[in-house]
């Protein structure tokens, strides 16, 4: 308890320095996650203002910023996992000012009520000085938690989920922790736990020793029989030979699938270039082709050079009886052909006499 001035002097005196007595000095929450959590055992609590007890309505209005709530939660922490941090996250959350203090019990204490466990103190103590949600670290913290322990670290509330925690004898060790009101309840996270782990681990262990032997573990480290790791050793040859086959397997299908593409590409492009061919061979060749149309021009003008031009009707007209018109002169009379030469030679001067005298 702070002493007070004597009743002679001044209230104007005496009031300050109450007031700097009173003030509260206990650790503050983190404001950085540059740096581990520290432990409880080289931040502790000295606060020399009283300790008010505050109830849970009082703590979720929010404190002064220099008298955080100060929320404490124990556990093993073994093969700590999102369900542990879940739960820590639930504990710092609870109020809007909280200081999280987190007990973690040592092995002796963890295998005596409860059993062995994979981590040891030093690996779980650090795996909580890591979480984000936790302020302070309290190494070998008591099983049951006691009036004097709460009182050492001014602890307000204990953050636990509500279901009875059965050991050491008692239905449930939180059980005076309720009473009192200093309870608190989370929420535990289905599907993860550390029993859940182990299981796995247990259930799949071929596996396991498998991985690590062929990661250079040996098998007096994982305590495998002789036999067990010629086993293990002969099943990863095989599953590495599986895994060439199906490498290959899928390099083939890979391949297939590459020429089919190619192929079908191909065949696209043939047949884009064959309609093209067939529409360019009917378009010249057709029925109403090009090369119809200048065949036709052509003949046309073979018949125009090879028949004789008419005269232009207005060109006079020869003296001559109109219901015969004269044979042209070098066209021979088809009925009588000249026998000789020297007759077709007469034929000719006879009609040269006749052009004459026609003249």
């Amino acid at each position: 308890m702070p002493v007070l001035a004597p009743a002679a002097e001044s209230d104007a005196s005496v009031r300050p320095q109450a007031m700097e007595e009173l003030e509260h000095t206990c650790p503050q929450p983190r404001l950085t996650l540059t740096a581990p959590a520290p432990f409880a055992d080289e931040t502790s609590c000295q606060c020399q203002a009283p300790h008010e007890k505050l109830t849970i309505a009082q703590a979720r209005l929010g404190t002064p910023a220099d008298r955080p709530v100060r929320v404490y939660a124990d556990g093993i922490f073994d093969l700590f996992h999102s369900g542990h941090a879940r739960a820590l996250m639930q504990a710092k959350t609870l109020f809007p000012n909280s200081y999280l203090l987190v007990g973690v019990c040592s092995d002796d204490l963890t295998h005596k009520f409860k059993g062995f466990t994979v981590m040891n103190e030093t690996e779980r103590y650090e795996a909580l000085r890591h979480c984000r949600y936790v302020d302070e670290v309290i190494r070998d913290a008591p099983w049951t938690l006691t009036p004097e322990f709460l009182e050492k670290h001014k602890i307000d509330f204990v953050a636990h989920d509500d279901i009875p925690y059965s050991s050491a004898g008692s239905d449930d060790v939180y059980k005076h922790i309720k009473e009192a009101g200093m309870f608190v309840p989370t929420q535990r996270t289905e599907g993860i736990s550390t029993s859940d782990i182990i299981t796995r681990i247990v259930r799949d262990y071929d596996v396991y020793a498998r991985r690590n032997l062929q990661r250079g573990y040996t098998a007096k480290q994982l305590n495998v029989s002789f036999i067990n790791e010629k086993k293990y050793r002969f099943q990863n040859q095989v599953d590495k030979m599986k895994e060439k086959v199906k490498n290959v397997e899928e390099k083939s299908k890979e391949f297939v699938y590459k020429v089919e593409e190619k192929s079908h590409d191909l065949i696209q492009k043939w047949e884009e270039k064959s309609r093209e061919f067939i529409g360019n061979f009917l378009e010249l060749f057709g029925p109403d082709g090009a090369w119809k149309q200048m065949f036709q021009e052509r003949s046309g003008r073979m018949l125009q050079a090879f028949s004789p031009r008419h005269s232009p009707n207005s060109s006079p007209t020869r003296g001559r009886s109109p219901s015969r018109s004269p044979s042209p002169p070098w066209v021979f009379n088809k009925a009588s052909p000249p026998s000789s030469p020297k007759a077709a030679s007469a034929s000719l001067s006879s009609m040269s006499e006749g052009d004459e005298d026609e003249k």
